[in-house]
């Protein structure tokens, strides 16, 4: 941990930092996390419902492209549940389970995602079942220390039926506006980001099979004439953030 961390007083847990009282650090943003983040994306000309979209609306052409229909869903990390209405528009599943370390973000999942087929838990009190079609997390991994990722990827891993999927999506380091947003977003203070070659890398440790990797999100709103360019382009190390798909390994035949 950095001296200028340390003089924060901020110690980190998994699936975030924690406040000198031994909050989770999101519990701090609970109220202001939109502004926060709306803030920081500004410089991109977009809202953070432009981004929680189009995530879900790649995530739904790979799965399209897999003739793979999820009918349940672990949304790791779900803060406020704001993206539970688009899994539910455009994957089309039945289920949906979200789970945070944050207290004060799960109140607001569950006050304002009012829906039978929708559950809002800690991280702690929501065992692995291992009967989940399609894990989903964005943005976490940078906010879990280097050492308890591992732990985190088996809690996941576990989750996940045989042959169950998992969409990883985080901040590409190498995109300069993707660090130069994360330096303005004041719940990015703790973030140690992680490359998709290293992404792979712990997923592939962590047991599971690696399928794809994309970056989206390469023209701001100025550009946006160009984003037609952004599929073909997905392969390369453009885009500020990106995706790994991955799949727990079915039982063998």
């Amino acid at each position: 941990m950095s001296a200028s961390r340390k003089d924060q007083g901020v110690s980190r847990s998994s699936q975030g930092g924690s406040n000198p009282d031994g909050r989770p650090l999101f519990d701090s943003f609970s109220h202001d996390y939109d502004a926060a983040l709306t803030a920081g994306l500004a410089y991109s000309g977009e809202n953070p419902e432009y981004f929680a979209r189009g995530r879900v609306e790649w995530l739904a052409r790979c799965l399209k492209n897999m003739n793979n229909t999820p009918h349940s869903l672990l949304d790791y990390g779900c803060g406020k549940g704001s993206t539970t209405p688009l899994f539910f528009e455009l994957l089309e599943i039945d289920q949906l389970l979200g789970v945070d370390i944050s207290a004060g973000l799960l109140k607001i999942a569950r006050e304002t995602q009012m829906s039978a087929r929708a559950q809002f838990a800690s991280r702690e009190e929501t065992p692995a079942a291992g009967d989940i079609d399609l894990a989903f997390c964005n943005g976490v991994f940078h906010h879990i220390p280097p050492a308890d990722r591992s732990k985190e990827l088996s809690y996941i891993f576990d989750s996940l039926r045989p042959g169950g999927l998992f969409a990883m999506w985080d901040n590409n380091p190498w995109n300069p506006a993707t660090r130069f947003v994360m330096s303005r977003v004041a719940f990015d203070a703790d973030a140690e980001t992680l490359s998709a070659p290293q992404a792979r890398r712990l997923l592939s440790q962590a047991g599971f099979e690696v399928l794809r990797t994309d970056f989206m999100f390469i023209f701001p709103r100025l550009l946006s004439r160009l984003r037609f360019l952004e599929p073909p382009f997905a392969p390369l190390p453009l885009g500020t953030q990106y995706q790994v798909l991955c799949r727990k390994p079915p039982l063998a035949s």
